[in-house]
């Protein structure tokens, strides 16, 4: 009955949002971005910006006049993506830094960098994950879809607030977008099991940490509000995009997946649009605490707008990271 529990219900639930999504995008144009205003002086961070949805988002923020940091743990794929960023003749700069969000210690390296480089920050994409791999801990214990998707992006924008509040004006805010998912919608938050330890389902740990993507996104906006903080933070929905992170589904869903992947699947531009919209558009200046998919302000699970839920998870991020509650 606990497997059953544990490990064959998140595995329905995450194929019925997959299924709930591709009858979505069936039926439904994907969002086409308007013309964005120029970026230039501006700086971002992209995690995840050499291949897929990243390396979209980095390279069209670049054609924008964008400073853009690309921030992964594959060095000669970074450094080929920032090539192909500057043979198009962006406007922008982009370079690659490494990063492993599966380490708190490379996450702490990184943001000090950064820092003594007396750069400002303007808009930071949390758009690096995993999604269904085989059990594994990272560096410092966690599971890894929570520790790399969540606890990673959570210690990074917690540890670059500071600068993003400082680079932020009242009229020109700064930026924070996190990449979640539809299975966010299937995902189940155990606060007394976060690492997945009871009985470990791939499944329900990738939904798990789309959902604690989304609770971090709507908290953050709170306190930014009641500081009244030039910073917004919003969570964007790329729907199901043609990348290699379908590269760990099941055998059978991996054979379903190629025909129906040409289909119904959005490209990598296509699904890195509503992030581009995010950072950039002028009509999302100073709009925070949305969920946004295709281009459009939407509803995500009832559970994300539950304030102790919310305040809850930070608390307990706060106690896994090392950092000191605000």
């Amino acid at each position: 009955m606990l497997w059953l529990l544990s490990v064959l219900l998140p595995f329905v639930r995450l194929y019925l949002c997959g299924v709930k999504v591709l009858l979505y995008q069936l039926f439904n144009r994907s969002f086409t971005l308007p013309v964005l205003p120029k970026q230039n002086g501006r700086v971002a961070i992209v995690t995840g910006g050499a291949r897929g949805m990243g390396f979209e988002t980095a390279r069209h923020l670049a054609s924008l006049g964008m400073h853009v940091v690309i921030a992964g743990n594959e060095e000669e794929e970074g450094l080929a993506a920032v090539r192909k960023i500057h043979e198009e003749d962006s406007e922008g700069k982009a370079e690659f830094v490494f990063l492993d969000l599966a380490s708190l210690e490379s996450i702490r390296q990184f943001v000090q960098k950064f820092k003594a480089r007396g750069l400002p920050l303007h808009v930071l994409v949390n758009n690096a994950g995993i999604m269904l791999v085989p059990e594994r801990k990272t560096e410092d214990g966690f599971e890894l879809h929570f520790g790399l998707n969540y606890l990673g992006h959570f210690l990074l924008t917690n540890l670059l607030l500071d600068l993003l509040k400082k680079s932020g004006k009242q009229d020109c805010c700064s930026r924070i977008i996190t990449m979640s998912s539809a299975t966010h919608y299937g995902g189940i938050l155990d606060m007394d099991d976060l690492q997945s330890r009871t009985c470990y389902s791939a499944h329900g740990a990738y939904s798990q940490s789309k959902l604690a993507l989304v609770l971090f996104t709507y908290y953050l906006q709170e306190k930014l509000t009641a500081g009244r903080f030039p910073v917004t933070s919003n969570a964007v929905d790329p729907g199901m995009v043609d990348t290699a992170l379908y590269d760990n589904l099941c055998s059978p869903a991996q054979a379903a997946k190629k025909p129906v992947a040409k289909l119904l699947f959005r490209t990598p531009a296509e699904g890195a649009s509503t992030a581009i919209y995010a950072a950039a558009a002028s009509e999302m200046d100073a709009v925070g605490g949305c969920y946004l998919y295709n281009g459009q302000k939407t509803q995500s699970a009832d559970i994300t707008y539950e304030a102790d839920v919310q305040a809850e998870l930070w608390k307990r991020s706060c106690e896994l990271v090392g950092l000191q509650e605000a």
